[in-house]
């Protein structure tokens, strides 16, 4: 069944080729559609375009469509174009005529253009509690780590003292720019674009008002034009805090990766969370970090992915845009699935204690001890002459006490109020 089917068939291969993922794509998206359904239904009988009995005859055949949609029993067969077209289906054999004027007044653009946007609210809120674990996790061992110091590298040459409580929080303090960006993210998707259309409207006296109030819609998109030009703008929008958070994700794995290897030794994991060599029995590998790493690196190519996709698309519908699910959607269940898998990782970390012990890091304190002659008096260049001196001749004996104490440091890292800023970000 296709909505648009006007008695002509169309080819195998045209069919199979633009229909592409839709199906199995729609399975996700159909509980939306239903949502949306409801709510245009209930507008529907307001105006008067359907009756009040019609009104109500749709309202539960939909809700009956939902129940089978939350207990997976709802499919989208091979002879249905997409879940557009199945649920009117649906309708029309419990309903008869009544089913079939469900799509007065729309199109499958909007109705897609609503569900899509549904769905990304949904997301996004999803995210931002994902954001929101991890981030507490990550404060948490901040606190509970801040005295054990930790080398700091620049170039991945040894630079300063850092600390555990330093490293875990400066990720937790990462993700608030993260979670600023799917705020702003949100406030794009939170537009009703329902009544639409195909994008230039309808001639029915319809209420968008009042679906915008139904679906919880912060506002709608007045302009019928401009809610058609969301599709892709939506997308783009949240890619890019898509792909700021997987930046921030992939750091901390490729930091973990490092810090876990035996050069190193700063951090181990328990076995149930490492894997394995088939040949060298010693092996502890860092396998989930690695694939973290990879698939952000993957998902931080998706803003590039759909600038590309509708960079040179004029204003109107195009079938194009059908490639944003593809990408959006695959998109998001990873990024989920890698916060859910850093969180419980991170949650097991085992820090090693006293490893600037080691004298390999004596130089690390070399900032610290010049800043101490120029506390006594020495003017800094000079200071800095002398230790240069003093580590080029090897006579160099670092003194290693850490005193810092300015907002944000080793002995001050402020982590009420980083917890009191992601509040504030998280309210929006």
């Amino acid at each position: 069944m296709k909505l648009w089917d006007k008695g002509q068939s169309t080819d195998k291969k045209i069919e199979a080729f633009t229909v592409g993922k839709d199906r199995e794509l729609d399975l996700i998206l159909a509980k939306y559609d239903v949502q949306a359904s409801m709510a245009h239904a209930q507008m529907l009988a307001k105006v008067g375009l359907v009756s009040a009995e019609e009104g109500d005859a749709l309202l539960k055949e939909l809700r009956a469509i939902a129940k089978s949609i939350d207990e997976s029993k709802f499919t989208i067969e091979k002879d249905f174009e997409d879940m557009h077209s199945k649920i009117e289906y649906l309708l029309t054999e419990k309903l008869g005529d009544t089913g079939k004027k469900i799509h007065t007044a729309r199109s499958r653009n909007d109705q897609i253009l609503v569900a899509m946007q549904l769905y990304l609210k949904d997301e996004i809120e999803s995210l931002e509690k994902a954001v929101s674990d991890l981030f507490k996790l990550l404060i948490q061992l901040a606190e509970t780590h801040q005295s054990v110091l930790l080398p700091g590298y620049t170039h991945l040459q040894i630079a300063m003292p850092s600390s555990f409580g330093l490293w875990f929080s400066s990720y937790a303090e990462s993700l608030i720019d993260d979670v600023y960006l799917l705020k702003a993210a949100q406030k794009v998707t939170d537009q009703n674009p329902m009544g639409s259309a195909a994008g230039y409207g309808s001639s029915f006296d319809i209420d968008r008002s009042y679906t915008t109030d139904l679906m919880n819609f912060k506002t709608m998109k007045y302009n019928v034009i401009a809610a058609q030009m969301g599709r892709g703008k939506v997308e783009k929008t949240l890619s890019f805090a898509i792909a700021s958070l997987a930046g921030t994700l992939s750091k901390l794995a490729m930091d973990c990766c490092l810090y876990m290897s035996q050069n190193f030794s700063f951090i181990s994991f328990p076995d149930q969370l490492t894997t394995g060599s088939s040949i060298m029995p010693h092996k502890k590998n860092p396998d989930v970090f690695e694939l973290v790493r990879a698939n952000c690196n993957v998902l931080q190519s998706l803003p590039n992915t759909l600038l590309l996709l509708t960079s040179n698309l004029p204003s109107g519908y195009h079938r194009d845009l059908q490639l944003l699910k593809e990408n959006m959607l695959p998109a998001l269940e990873t990024l989920k699935s890698c916060l859910e898998i850093t969180t419980f990782s991170m949650e097991q970390i085992e820090v090693k204690k006293d490893i600037l012990e080691d004298p390999k890091y004596d130089y690390l304190f070399s900032v610290e001890n010049l800043n101490e002659l120029v506390k006594q008096g020495l003017p800094f260049r000079d200071a800095y002459r002398k230790l240069g001196e003093e580590i080029g001749s090897g006579t160099y004996q670092p003194n290693k006490k850490v005193d810092h104490t300015h907002e944000g440091s080793i002995g001050n890292l402020c982590l009420e109020q980083i917890a009191q800023k992601m509040d504030r970000a998280l309210e929006g």
